[in-house]
């Protein structure tokens, strides 16, 4: 009544296998580690825009007055 035993896993076992066939299951194991590292470069890609952002605006400075001032002068030239 309590957990499976050995047995119960390796019958479940060979029927994902029967299933599935071994090249699916590899198949999904390479899809799911795409995936995986995938997401880590993402990951890795915010972190170094967010810090090209701090490098990009001093501590004291609003983080759009570039922006402000490109408007700004448009306006006036506009």
């Amino acid at each position: 009544m309590g957990g499976l035993s050995w047995v119960h896993w390796l019958l479940v076992i060979v029927v994902v296998l029967l299933l599935f066939g071994r090249g699916k299951i590899s198949e999904l194991m390479g899809d799911f580690a795409r995936g995986i590292k995938s997401f880590k470069e993402g990951l890795k890609d915010d972190q170094q825009a967010s810090e090209e952002q701090k490098n990009l605006n001093p501590p004291g400075e609003p983080a759009n007055a570039q922006t402000a001032t490109v408007k700004k002068d448009e306006v006036v030239k506009g």
